[in-house]
């Protein structure tokens, strides 16, 4: 008789169900995390100039955000080979952009390591940021792990992953020797100004100023002081700011996860058909014994990564 021979294990990627990542990124807060990160990427000059001339950010910030919800979720959930590709077209189409830094007229490529680890330690302190403080469990060493694992997403976008922030202590280093750098520039301005109030159709002004403006409104409290004070526009009190993370968080999580996940490309759904129903995310999966908060549904005490500090509401 033939030789019976064993099935292939699944690939689970490059992160995989036991990773913090695969967790966090299915958490509906990450659509707020990654208006934050716009806001804080626009405040360094030549990154912010790399995406005005080379995109048609304008005339689709929608589509941009899209892309790069793809990219995540392509990276986190997808097969390892798929998410391999996704970042060599990224890593192809970075080496042909350039762009002119707005001070010294310098033509420079927007591949540049200095730019490529900016835009990522923004991307990563906004999602853990928000996520965390808007009530998702996650103590320091999981918030440790979830900075370690992404030197993994860095590598995918040019980046040698030992020039990355490995845990929150080092990226808040990070940020506070780039922060003499940034500032609010035109570029940034432009990037605040669109996203508070971007072209919409007539019909739909009603629901800019209901829910658009008010997400927008709640990324850009949820930023470090220093970035309000660079965009020149106040923040309610770091209480206030969480007491409306942790209650949007607990309103959003509310919706079932199979409805949430039903929307197009359907990453986390495609995953849990490759892996199998145990692969499914869920914030209790994480070691329970460090995952432990105040209590049920509240925001953690602690640090975001970016050494911003809040307290739990009530």
């Amino acid at each position: 008789m033939p030789e019976h021979t064993p099935a292939t294990a699944p690939d689970p990627g490059l992160f995989g169900p036991a990773s913090v990542t695969w967790q966090a990124h299915s958490d509906p807060m990450m659509w707020v995390a990654g208006i934050r990160a716009l806001y804080l990427q626009a405040l360094h000059p030549r990154a912010v100039r790399g995406v005005m001339e080379n995109s048609d950010f304008r005339k689709d910030a929608w589509g941009r955000l899209l892309r790069t919800a793809h990219f995540v979720g392509t990276t986190t959930y997808g097969t390892t080979e798929v998410a391999e590709k996704a970042g060599a077209r990224v890593r192809k189409i970075h080496t042909m952009l350039k762009a002119t830094d707005p001070e010294t007229g310098e033509r420079y490529g927007v591949d540049e390591p200095e730019l490529l680890l900016w835009v990522h330690c923004a991307e990563i302190d906004s999602y853990l940021h928000v996520v965390r403080r808007s009530g998702f469990r996650l103590t320091d060493a999981l918030a440790d792990r979830y900075v370690d694992e992404h030197r993994q997403s860095a590598r995918l976008v040019g980046l040698d992953p030992a020039d990355v922030p490995a845990s929150t202590a080092e990226l808040a280093a990070y940020f506070t020797a780039v922060r003499p750098a940034l500032t609010a520039g035109a570029d940034a301005r432009a990037v605040d100004d669109f996203l508070r109030r971007p072209p919409t159709h007539p019909l739909l002004v009603p629901a800019r100023a209901l829910l658009w403006r008010r997400v927008v409104n709640l990324a850009y409290a949820s930023l470090p002081p220093y970035a309000h004070e660079l965009y020149g526009r106040a923040a309610p009190a770091p209480a206030t700011v969480t007491r409306r993370l942790a209650l949007t968080g607990t309103v959003l999580r509310r919706v079932p996860s199979r409805v949430r996940w039903q929307l197009p490309p359907k990453h986390i759904l495609s995953a849990v058909a490759r892996l199998g129903p145990d692969s499914r995310p869920a914030p209790y999966k994480l070691d329970r014994r460090d995952a432990i908060l105040d209590g049920p549904g509240r925001a953690q005490r602690g640090d975001g990564g970016d050494s911003g500090r809040w307290r739990t509401p009530g």
